[in-house]
């Protein structure tokens, strides 16, 4: 008798075979970039990134009214401007370091694992990353969004998008999560190198800055716990540095709207520092593994700008960690906890 079972499920499912290799997928997630700094490419780039209900929690009609009657005729044009000022040969800086460290960390992880980079808004985007891995046969996937404190905004939102692809999918691969990693040893070592290398070159300022990406006070009186993770992230690096109290501060950037944000903000701090008699400063921002606008055109610029404006004489920008080598390893080490 012709054994049709055998038959059916080789042709089926050849992938799964008993025989097989159990493939594993790292997808490395961080926020996205438009795809030029031009208007309309950062229309279409701030319509999907300020639609995410995670990221502006208002109700969805009054928000939609305002987003595309508002804020999508008049901020295009402005952060395609910022974003030029930025702009390299490469593109966006924030895709070309998250390639590089997407690169540095399969050699790092060899044939233990595949790793692919997908942008929670913009291109390459998560969808055809999961949707490579599913047509590889990927049968586990570990998900590192590079965001080393937890906030809804941003790593709630990135396993929002990976779940909603995996609900269309019949076959469910083993997930493992990493939702921070905001008091890792290897990560707090590579801040603190990062700053003493600072320190040995340019002298200890008189004040540091750690400045983490702002979010609505609203949100930590609803539980987020981004606020106290970035606090965490600060008292380690200090500690690890061997700073006093009175040598550096914990603020926040990047305000947008009218709400009260959590405090205190970077550019008022900034101010008053140089209001106050403090001339030299330099700032750091450990919420972002990879500089971005928010780093390279805000702290490094703007910021710069309202310091020496109120009467600062030395400031500098601490560059974020990006494809330092203690950084990937640091990364790669979270990762193979979840490889094995």
């Amino acid at each position: 008798m012709k054994n049709t079972y055998s038959a059916t499920t080789q042709a089926i499912d050849p992938l799964f075979h008993q025989a097989s290799p159990r493939k594993t997928g790292v997808l490395l997630v961080n926020l996205g970039t438009p795809d030029a700094p031009t208007a309309p490419a950062l229309r279409r780039y701030l319509a999907e990134f300020l639609a995410d209900p995670r990221v502006i929690e208002i109700p969805k009609i009054v928000w939609m009214l305002i987003l595309h009657g508002i804020i999508l005729r008049v901020r295009p044009k402005k952060s395609a401007a910022k974003y030029a000022s930025i702009w390299t040969p490469e593109g966006s800086p924030l895709l070309a370091i998250s390639k590089n460290q997407t690169t540095a960390i399969q050699t790092q992880l060899g044939e233990s694992a595949r790793v692919k980079l997908g942008m929670r808004y913009g291109n390459p985007s998560i969808t055809k990353a999961l949707r490579e891995f599913q047509q590889e046969g990927v049968r586990k996937i570990i998900v590192l969004p590079l965001y080393p404190q937890y906030a809804a905004a941003t790593t709630g939102s990135t396993f929002d998008a990976v779940t909603r692809e995996l609900q269309k999918w019949r076959f469910v691969p083993e997930l493992h999560f990493i939702n921070n990693y905001c008091d890792n040893n290897l990560f707090i070592d590579a801040l603190a190198n990062s700053i003493q290398e600072d320190f040995d070159q340019n002298g200890k300022p008189e004040k540091l800055l750690l400045s983490y990406h702002g979010m609505p006070k609203r949100n930590l009186d609803l539980g987020d716990p981004y606020y106290c993770l970035c606090q965490k992230t600060t008292r380690l690096v200090a500690e690890k540095l061997g700073l006093h109290r009175d040598e550096y501060l914990t603020t926040f950037q990047s305000r947008f709207g009218y709400a009260e944000w959590l405090q205190p903000y970077t550019d008022a701090t900034l101010e008053e520092l140089a209001k106050s008699g403090i001339k030299n400063v330099a700032i750091i921002s450990p919420a972002f593994s990879a500089d971005c606008l928010e780093t390279l055109e805000e702290l490094a610029v703007e910021n710069r700008e309202i310091f020496m404006h109120a009467g600062g004489e030395k400031y500098r920008y601490i560059a974020a960690l990006n494809d330092r080598t203690d950084h990937i390893n640091a990364l790669t080490n979270i990762i193979r906890q979840y490889v094995a």
